[in-house]
């Protein structure tokens, strides 16, 4: 039966009213952001259907909001010889620090651990390849992007000739990420019986699929012992000596206890994309002496952060390195769009005399971003935070790094997408010996760069900085 055009004017009129009412009240109630709630609102109760739409798939972007919680503070006492190999230290910074850490995580932090660097596809892959060639027990693998194709059909051949001489192997690729290269690694990984989840988490928490909750963690563990984690993808882009290559990365080797955190990190996600949880493994010995003593005894602890859990965690923790920073702060990162809070507290830093530095690719894969991220370079310069700009090839490596003792390393972005959208995963770590070594290859980069000036932002013309606003208007979505 046909409507007529005014009955069928008027049905949608009711639709949009009622999506509207009911899309508003949601954003009124869980936005937790002014800002972001009264754009919603306007784009619900002012585009018809189309807004109420838009904020369902891409606004509402807590999965789990009682899951928010601040762990109970007992993980807050400095574990016993850190003291000792922190010397010029203060004990009070190193407590305050220790202590945020537990408190926003509830794990640990846990000695013993060896942490090496490894510098794109062509030192990554082949340790990771001969990894999972030796393991024993368990080969369990977390990827945003996993090309079929290249250096991913190798992963997908020793990840299926690990799964047949008996170990158990466990894949778990982000559902979007999953669609951007074809062949999918999904696919062939199925086709040869290799358990393998695709992260869709929105599916099982929220009536539609929500575009904006990805899992973006990098994880690769190895029996119960070795780990590998950072930031890179599984793909021929970083190996730049192959067609299509043309992105430098790092990514890190982890021996140790903290191979049992990133585990359990990597079996939660397993349980939320539909998978069974696995028996927990015995609790790996600590590293002999004389390793400890070549490698650096590193302190290192787990930080996982997305919109399932607290999402401010890691913010808060980046904020809480910067206030005990007192010599300097280095920050890498592919993409810098920072939060207020955060950009006020690198400001404050260099503000009290800390040198705070980042190093930023001159030109990224997503101009946009680089765009909306130019709205906040002349502010942080007037504050005193130095800028470099670092030449071709594209840069994807993430770093932050605090004096000489304390650095970040993994997945996450100094942007809202990675500390308010994705599934990230972070190791922190208390080591000189690591600190120095990244601040090594900081200061060999930063040699390579150009700085950013205020006197060249104000050169922009009315158009370019009207563009980078626009962008920076929409940089919670980028």
């Amino acid at each position: 039966m046909n409507l007529p055009a005014d009955s069928l004017a008027w049905a949608l009129a009711l639709l949009h009213a009622a999506l509207g009412i009911a899309t508003t009240g949601h954003a009124l109630l869980k936005v937790r952001d002014p800002r972001a709630a009264w754009g919603w609102i306007a784009a619900c109760l002012l585009a018809p259907i189309a807004g109420p739409l838009l904020y369902l798939l891409l606004g509402t972007n807590r999965v789990n909001p009682q899951a928010r919680r601040v762990h109970a503070a007992g993980n807050d006492t400095v574990p016993p010889g850190l003291r000792a190999l922190l010397p010029g230290v203060l004990a009070e910074e190193l407590r305050e620090l220790v202590r945020i850490g537990g408190a926003m995580t509830g794990r640990p932090l846990v000695a013993g651990n060896r942490v090496d660097i490894l510098h794109s596809g062509e030192q990554v892959y082949p340790a990771m390849l001969a990894a999972i060639a030796a393991a024993r027990s368990r080969v369990w693998l977390a990827s945003y992007i996993f090309s079929g194709r290249g250096v991913g059909a190798e992963f997908v051949a020793a990840l299926a000739a690990a799964h047949r001489r008996g170990v158990e192997v466990r894949v778990l690729i982000d559902a979007v990420g999953d669609f951007y290269y074809f062949p999918r690694a999904s696919a062939l990984l199925m086709q040869a019986d290799v358990p393998t989840r695709r992260f869709q988490l929105s599916r099982r928490f929220l009536p539609l699929p929500h575009l904006n909750l990805r899992n973006h963690r990098k994880l690769l563990i190895v029996d119960d012992d070795l780990a590998f984690t950072g930031g890179m993808n599984i793909s021929d882009h970083t190996m730049l000596g192959k067609p299509g290559g043309g992105l430098v990365d790092l990514h890190f080797r982890l021996r140790g206890p903290i191979a049992s955190q990133l585990a359990g990190a990597f079996d939660d996600d397993w349980r939320d994309s539909g998978g069974t949880a696995a028996a927990a493994p015995a609790a790996p010995a600590a590293p002999a002496a004389t390793v400890i003593a070549s490698a650096g005894a590193s302190h290192c602890r787990t930080i996982t952060a997305g919109p399932n859990e607290s999402v401010e965690r890691l913010e808060l923790v980046l904020q809480a390195a910067l206030a005990n920073a007192h010599h300097r702060v280095c920050i890498m990162t592919p993409y810098f769009i920072p939060m207020p809070e955060l950009a006020r507290g690198l400001e404050a830093a260099a503000l009290r005399g800390v040198a705070v530095e980042l190093i930023l690719p001159a030109r990224s894969n997503l101009r946009w971003v680089d765009w909306a991220s130019r709205r906040w370079q002349r502010e942080l310069l007037a504050h005193g935070v130095k800028i470099h700009l670092r030449p071709g090839p594209f840069a994807h490596a993430k770093l932050f790094v605090v004096d000489d003792y304390y650095a970040h390393i993994g997945s996450a972005n100094l942007d809202p997408r990675s500390l308010r959208l994705n599934f990230e995963l972070v190791v922190e770590t208390y080591c000189q010996q690591l600190a120095r070594s990244l601040l090594q290859h900081f200061d060999a980069v930063r040699h390579q760069c150009r700085p950013r000036t205020v006197a060249e932002l104000d050169r922009a013309s009315g158009l370019s900085r009207a563009r980078d606003a626009i962008c920076w208007l929409f940089s919670p979505y980028l």
